[in-house]
């Protein structure tokens, strides 16, 4: 049974094609990027109708390769599209958006507490619940005739079968309208009346028949089951979660570096953006996470290259330091202007490899922040190339690092959604072997000297 997944990433979008073990047969991919604002929408958009026009372009290419027994979705949190009968209502903001400034005390107001939502103030439009608020303010008769707020798995479930569906990974990402210990709507949702926008919550691995005219037009059998979906970052903890017991971290990566402490019992502090997601089962996770993709990417300029622990020894012995941040979302430095302190690196191997240890470095200091037990597990995009794995491990030689082997991550959990209660091969995670590089504990303490000055 092959199982395709629609991985919606903020840089990328992909359609992913998986075999009935698990193991990628084929994928399409493209870059996902926002709308721009206009005259009628004054903010960025998702654009829902190209990932729609590729999603099953995707699929009827994909079938060609192997038949498509189910679908899967995974996407990026921190979105959600208000529809009604024909469709989105009004367009679905892009999180980067930032002029709320019309309503933002007004929303901060009633926002609830940390303590009920475990969801930290953010900048822009990472609160979702700011968002729908905006569209409640700005675009009251729109509002009005919305049906539903889907978050975003379940749009495109929405898209794919015409099913109603909320999904709890997603609710809890962040977004101020769901109470993780309670497993229930936040008093904002039931206080501005919008729970008549939540349709009934399902589970991540819940089935439903395809639209036959959507079949028709990917070419798939009229017997394709499409699967709830669920946020990413969750998604990344599922093989995990299927093979492992007792208390691990994962380290989720791509364009957010999104830490994960199953079984952590460390104290969420939201100054420095720490939070709890909920996992597919419903089990509140203690989190941290900075905008690591994106700030290794500013770092090490437009074309990284390959590097070996010489290059990093280069770099400590240079005495250049990066120091936060740079993004201006997410992460407890988010409000800092990211500066380099020292030589500046002329070099693409130095460039990346300063950018290598400052991303290593923020993932230790917030790995150590929110007490992350067990295993570190990396995956994602930066298991690519074993720099950063190989980095982090010589930062913390007392813990042990492994390394997914695959590093489809979301999209991998997505499709073992399609196989839940079925037993599938373990997630293989090799040990990474530290790399060698002299003077860099002096230089990590140094690091943390600066950060914290």
């Amino acid at each position: 049974m092959s199982v395709a997944v629609l991985d919606v990433g903020k840089t990328n979008v992909k359609v992913v094609l998986f075999d009935d073990q698990g193991a990628i047969l084929d994928e399409r991919s493209r870059p996902n990027a926002a709308l721009t604002p206009d005259a009628q929408w004054p903010y960025p958009r998702l654009d829902v109708e190209m990932i729609w026009r590729f999603l099953i372009a995707s699929l009827a290419e994909l079938n060609a390769v192997s038949a498509i027994a189910a679908i899967s979705i995974s996407t990026h949190g921190a979105a959600g599209v208000m529809v009604d009968d024909h469709g989105p209502c009004p367009p679905p903001m892009d999180y980067e958006f930032d002029g709320f400034g019309e309503i933002d005390a007004e929303y901060d107001a009633i926002r609830p507490p940390f303590a009920e939502t475990l969801s930290p103030h953010v900048a822009r439009g990472l609160n979702l619940g700011r968002c729908v608020y905006f569209y409640e303010r700005r675009y009251p008769e729109w509002f009005a005739r919305a049906r539903a707020l889907l978050m975003y798995p379940q749009y495109w479930l929405w898209r794919l079968t015409g099913e109603l569906a909320s999904e709890v990974t997603s609710l809890a990402c962040h977004g101020d309208l769901w109470r993780p210990y309670e497993a229930a709507p936040s008093s904002l949702v039931v206080n501005r009346g919008w729970t008549r926008l939540i349709p009934p919550l399902r589970r991540a691995w819940d089935a439903f028949p395809i639209l036959p005219q959507v079949a028709a037009a990917a070419g798939l059998s009229p017997s394709t089951r499409v699967h709830c979906g669920a946020h990413d970052s969750n998604l990344s903890l599922v093989p995990h979660i299927l093979s492992r017991e007792g208390a691990f971290s994962v380290v989720s990566t791509g364009t957010w570096i999104i830490l994960m402490a199953v079984g952590g019992q460390g104290r969420l502090d939201p100054a420095w953006d720490m939070l709890a997601n909920v996992d597919v089962t419903g089990r509140p996770t203690p989190c941290a996470r900075f905008m690591g993709g994106r700030e290794f990417a500013a770092l090490a300029g437009e074309r990284p290259v390959a590097i070996g622990p010489e290059d990093l020894a280069a770099v400590v012995a240079s005495g250049a330091y990066a120091l936060p941040a740079f993004s201006d979302q997410g992460g407890p430095f988010a409000g800092r202007a990211g500066r380099i302190e020292g030589a500046t690196p002329q070099t693409p191997a130095a460039r990346t490899a300063l950018a290598t240890l400052y991303v290593a470095l923020m993932t230790q200091l917030l790995l150590d922040k929110l007490e992350a037990p067990g295993d570190w597990i990396v995956e994602g995009g930066f298991a690519k190339t074993p720099a950063y794995a190989a980095t982090l491990a010589a930062l913390a030689p007392r813990r042990r690092v492994l390394l997914a082997a695959t590093t489809a991550g979301s999209a991998e959990g997505a499709a073992r959604l399609a196989h839940w209660g079925r037993s599938l091969p373990k997630a293989e995670t090799p040990p990474v072997a530290p790399w060698r590089v002299p003077g860099l504990a002096q230089y990590a303490a140094r690091w943390r000297e600066l950060t914290r000055a």
